[in-house]
């Protein structure tokens, strides 16, 4: 009596798995953001200048090693700013190249430790202001095109070195 009662609820199962799948496949999951980890803060030998536009005169860096492209989408990085008097802010943050959006996770601190950034959120890289170098940063090395992203840390390394992302278009 169990193997038939078993029997009938098996075409039940494989209907319910079979809808999933088409679910699934029809419909995007919902995004779900993977928790940041800080880098150790930046040395400056591992700092890559860039071109963050004509706009700023400070200088932009970003580490070398603290460039991860993460299962969810973002490209994770530290930022260097120094201006021409010679004060510098430190951040660490996050680009989403299919929403265009950044996020700072943390602010470096004199003492070389690192302080949680009290707000957190997404924000669009279009309508901010002073977003210079974040906005270089997804257009020219780590989201060419807009919607493409870099695979891994060594191509992203690869473009701040060569100035621009061999996909990138300038304009």
């Amino acid at each position: 009596m169990k193997r038939v009662l078993l029997l009938c609820f098996l075409p039940v199962a494989v209907y319910a798995q079979q809808q999933k799948f088409e679910y699934e496949f029809d419909h995007e999951r919902p995004w779900v953001e993977l928790q940041a980890q800080l880098p150790p803060y930046p040395e400056t030998e591992n700092l890559l200048q860039f071109d963050a536009g004509p706009v700023s005169t400070n200088l932009h860096y970003v580490d070398a090693l603290s460039i991860t492209v993460g299962e969810d989408g973002v490209v994770r990085y530290t930022l260097v700013i120094t201006s021409s008097a010679g004060g510098m802010n430190v951040s660490y943050e996050g680009i989403r190249c299919q929403t265009a959006e950044k996020r700072t996770y943390a602010y470096g601190r004199n003492d070389h430790t690192w302080t949680r950034a009290g707000r957190s959120k997404w924000a669009d890289l279009e309508t901010l202001n002073q977003n210079y170098a974040q906005r270089a940063l997804y257009r020219y090395f780590f989201c060419p095109l807009g919607f493409d992203m870099v695979r891994d840390a060594d191509e992203a390394i690869q473009a701040l070195k060569a100035g621009i992302h061999p996909r990138a278009v300038r304009y």
